[in-house]
């Protein structure tokens, strides 16, 4: 059977100071890793270059492992963002709960806050 990508949501950041845009896209695939199970993809853009972080069971399964290490209830997927500067940034996170979630949060320099959002991963692990 063929991947069937599902659009879930699409949002940007503006950041004031430079007029850059930080963008993010993320999807569903009915058929992601090694078992071709389903899954999400984030992509996210900085200045013209895209990053992909898979949640798949393979990766979420390492990370909620090392998470569980730390007694963490998330767990930074520090390879997987974009984090060179304090006021500007993408976080990409898995949070460990009853469902298990994609979390990114968005930072520029002219906003206060970070944009942050979750979505479900359609998984569980045992």
């Amino acid at each position: 059977m063929a991947n069937i990508k599902t659009k879930i949501d699409e949002w940007e950041v503006r950041d004031l100071e430079d007029n850059g845009v930080l963008k993010v896209y993320v999807e569903h695939n009915t058929e992601m890793g090694n078992y071709g199970v389903p899954g999400i993809q984030v992509w996210y853009t900085v200045a013209g270059g895209t990053s992909i972080v898979n949640y798949e069971p393979n990766h979420v399964e390492r990370w909620a492992y090392q998470a569980q290490k730390n007694n963490a209830t998330e767990y930074l997927l520090t390879d997987y963002s974009w984090m060179y500067y304090d006021d500007t940034y993408v976080k990409n996170s898995l949070v460990i709960g009853d469902t298990l979630k994609a979390r990114v949060s968005v930072k520029v320099r002219s906003k206060k806050d970070a944009i942050t959002k979750e979505y479900d991963l359609p998984f569980t692990l045992e």
